[in-house]
Parts: C-alpha cells; sequence; structure tokens
C-alpha cells in the first residue's frame, strides 16, 4: 500500500475531499499538521519516510510556512507535490511572470518599480486603469485598480508606511479589456483535468472565488489545453491551477497556483478533483 503524506495547516473542504478520496482508493494518507509539528534538518531518508511518506502532498495555506517545511522534506530526498522550485516560483507574481514571459506565454504586460518615483512613471508608461499586486499573497488580498495618478499616490503612501519590504515591490499590470470573469483551468502532471469560468460578485472587479465569485463549467478548447499545458510546463510541472484572462489577442495567463484551492472547480465542473490528485501521488510514489 502507497504511503502519502498530507501536509497542512488548515483542514478545508478540499483537505477533507482528498482525505474521502484516499479511503476510497485504498491509499494510506498520513496526515501532517504543520502547526503542530517539529522538523529535523539532518538527512535521514528512511526516518523521514517512515515520518511523513514516500510522497507529501503539500497543502500548507501558509506560503512561507509550507516552502520551508518543503525545503527540509526534499533534504531527505522526498518527493513533495509540489517541489520547492515550483512552489517558490509560483508563490511569488514576479517570478510567476518571468517563467511566462521566458517560455513565450502570453501574459499581461508588467512593470516593476520600487520607489514612489518608478511607481508612477510606471504607471505613465502603462496607462489607466492599471492593477497594483503583492508579489506574494492569495485570494485578491492587496490587489488595487489604479484608476488615475490621485488614486496611486494614495495607495503607495499607504504601502510605503506597511512594515513589509515585499510590499516595497511595485508589482504593475496593465488592466486586460476582457469578459468579466476568468478561467481557472486545473493541470495534473501533463493533462488539463478541468477548467472553470469564475465571475465576480457585484460591484467587484476580482473574480476570486475566495471574495464571492462563482463558477461556471468551460469547455476545454485547443487553445486553452495548449496554453494552459505549456504554462504549467513552464513553472515546473505538478498540480497546478493556470489562471487566464481573454484579452483581445486571446487567452493570457496571468498567475499560476501551486497549492490549489479546488472547490469551486469542483462544483462547478463536477470532474473528480481529489481522485485525479490522489491518483498522480499514487504515480509518482511508483516511479
Amino acid at each position: 500500500m502507497s504511503k502519502i503524506g498530507l501536509m497542512f495547516d488548515r483542514i478545508r473542504w478540499d483537505e477533507k475531499a482528498l482525505i474521502r478520496a484516499a479511503t476510497k482508493a485504498g491509499v494510506d494518507l498520513k496526515l501532517i499538521d504543520s502547526k503542530a509539528i517539529y522538523m529535523d534538518t539532518s538527512v535521514n531518508p528512511k526516518k523521514t519516510i517512515a515520518e511523513y511518506g514516500e510522497v507529501v502532498i503539500q497543502r500548507c495555506i501558509s506560503y512561507f510556512r509550507g516552502l520551508h517545511a518543503t525545503a527540509i522534506l526534499e533534504n531527505s530526498w522526498i518527493h513533495v507535490i509540489n517541489n520547492f522550485n515550483v512552489s517558490l516560483i509560483c508563490g511569488n507574481k514576479l517570478y510567476t511572470t518571468l517563467a511566462l514571459t521566458k517560455a513565450g506565454i502570453p501574459t499581461p504586460k508588467t512593470l516593476v518599480a520600487f520607489t514612489e518615483k518608478g511607481v508612477h512613471e510606471a504607471l505613465e508608461k502603462l496607462g489607466y486603469p492599471a492593477v497594483l499586486k503583492p508579489v506574494v499573497g492569495s485570494w485578491g488580498r492587496l490587489i488595487a485598480l489604479v484608476r488615475d495618478k490621485d488614486s496611486a499616490q494614495a495607495i503607495v503612501e499607504s504601502r510605503e508606511q506597511m512594515n513589509n519590504a515585499l510590499h516595497q515591490i511595485y508589482y504593475l499590470q496593465e488592466y486586460v479589456k476582457r469578459p468579466p470573469r476568468d478561467i481557472r483551468a486545473l493541470v495534473i502532471g501533463d493533462e488539463l483535468v478541468a477548467a472553470s469560468y469564475r465571475y465576480a460578485p457585484q460591484d467587484e472587479w476580482r473574480t476570486n472565488v475566495a471574495r464571492g465569485g462563482t463558477s461556471e463549467p468551460c469547455s476545454i478548447t485547443s487553445e486553452l489545453e495548449n496554453i494552459a499545458s505549456k504554462a504549467a510546463k513552464a513553472v515546473g510541472g505538478g498540480i497546478l491551477a493556470v489562471d487566464c484572462m481573454e484579452s483581445p489577442e486571446g487567452i493570457m495567463v496571468h498567475e499560476i497556483n501551486s497549492t490549489v484551492e479546488f472547490k469551486g472547480l469542483y462544483l462547478a465542473t463536477k470532474v473528480d478533483i481529489p481522485s485525479k490528485i490522489i491518483n498522480y501521488a499514487v504515480e509518482v510514489v511508483k516511479k
């Protein structure tokens, strides 16, 4: 029987679904609460496998907690899904953009500044409105639609007062003219397994389901399959949510998530995503 670890810091709907899928598949799933453990940095693969499993599915909500735990596990030759490099890239929007542009994947025009002066010059280049995002963050938090110079000034002044160096890295993107939705495409290994449209709630421009957005099934076209698969490969592959927009020039990728929340996608498409994730982990063990 395959022994697989599931590391988490909160049991959500998604983790409960994975636990049920593992039970159904006869997989020995070891639950690892990252908040209740300490980890040994010495290299001891046999001990680490016995403690955590042959493969660990990393599900920590905290990006930095999951990233550091993954580094320790990989140091003892444990295969983690997703691996350290993939998690590092996908957890930082700038790193993701660099990987996508290097691979020739269509993505919104992006400029980065490090000072107030640089922000205003970048916005003059991009034009208004533009989108300002934190390089690290999820669920649409601290993302701002910058409509004019006055709003840019207010946002930058607020950020400059935050005691967080990451907030002084100004990641700016063009505002893409698109339908009031985006597309979430889930890639597992080499397969695009499901896709959904995500619609923004009333009086909101962000489409995150965590902010009240709704999901509907999206047909998997050859264009979507091609772009989503290439995007997943560009950041290193694994289990990845590729978020896309329908621009006037075609589909472009604006973000990739490494720790995938799939409840909305599952409910919209009825694809058995939890079983596909567990089956993928079992295949990794066999390799």
